[in-house]
């Protein structure tokens, strides 16, 4: 495949990414379409109007290449080059009334991510890069924290809910809880990830989480002088740590994702 300019995906990424973001507020106090609701998720055809927008404006300029979503898969994943969307990380906080949701859109080169952009349509952010280059918040230069001491930290922690995975991660949410300044919570991957990448949480642990949710965040994170530490999980998952570089040994992360 033909090599794609960075600047010009970046460039069409963000008008994707606006784009469902205006869907998202526009739909914000209307009654929201459940497709199917999980045991600890919720499915919305939001996500899919969303989903099916960006990938229009994103075909209109590249239509070769593919597209690895949340909502479904165009064309062969597995190209040189492809599209990973999350229309709607969040969509939890979204269908409940909570501002905290954002649409994430990676572009990847054999399976690293080389564009990565992050819109939070509730407080008109939008966090950008590409490979190389800085990390961008609303154009200005952002970077993660330079804290190094845990009892001045803020971190962020995920969990999926099966029996085994809690097992082995509260013993560690207790032990993080009393070392740390704070933990947080906040049902939105992509958000959590950026807020690292502009110093408003030091670290991200997530045990079990899927590609789409940090194929843009974890670029983002890298380019603001963070580092983004994964590990395979069971069923194509990841497991996955952000942080601003200076946390990782303190915060046990070896142990943590295992």
């Amino acid at each position: 495949m033909k090599k794609i300019p960075l600047n010009s995906a970046l460039a069409i990424a963000v008008k994707a990414a606006r784009a469902a973001g205006k869907i998202m507020r526009e739909n914000w106090h209307k009654p929201k379409r459940v497709n199917s609701a999980e045991a600890h998720d919720i499915k919305l055809e939001l996500d899919v109007q969303c989903q099916a927008l960006i990938e229009k404006i994103l075909a209109a300029s590249f239509p070769q290449v593919p597209v690895l979503g949340e909502e479904g898969s165009t064309g062969d994943v597995n190209a040189e080059y492809r599209w990973v969307i999350d229309p709607i990380d969040g969509t939890v906080n979204y269908f409940f009334g909570m501002p905290h949701a954002c649409v994430s859109i990676a572009l990847q080169h054999r399976e690293q991510s080389v564009v990565g952009v992050i819109y939070d349509p509730f407080t008109d952010e939008i966090w950008t890069t590409t490979k190389g280059a800085p990390t961008r918040l609303n154009e200005k230069i952002v970077r993660v924290s330079n804290r190094t001491r845990l009892n001045d930290c803020v971190i962020a922690m995920g969990f999926s809910k099966s029996r085994d995975n809690l097992q082995k991660s509260l013993p560690h949410l207790i032990r993080i809880s009393r070392q740390a300044k704070k933990i947080r919570i906040l049902g939105s991957a992509a958000l959590e990830l950026v807020y690292v990448a502009c110093g408003r949480l030091d670290a991200y642990i997530e045990r079990t989480i899927n590609l789409w949710d940090v194929a843009a965040g974890s670029l983002l994170v890298e380019n603001a002088g963070g580092e983004f530490y994964t590990r395979p999980a069971p069923n194509g998952k990841l497991r996955m740590c952000a942080d601003n570089g200076k946390l990782r040994k303190k915060l046990q992360i070896g142990s943590l994702l295992k």
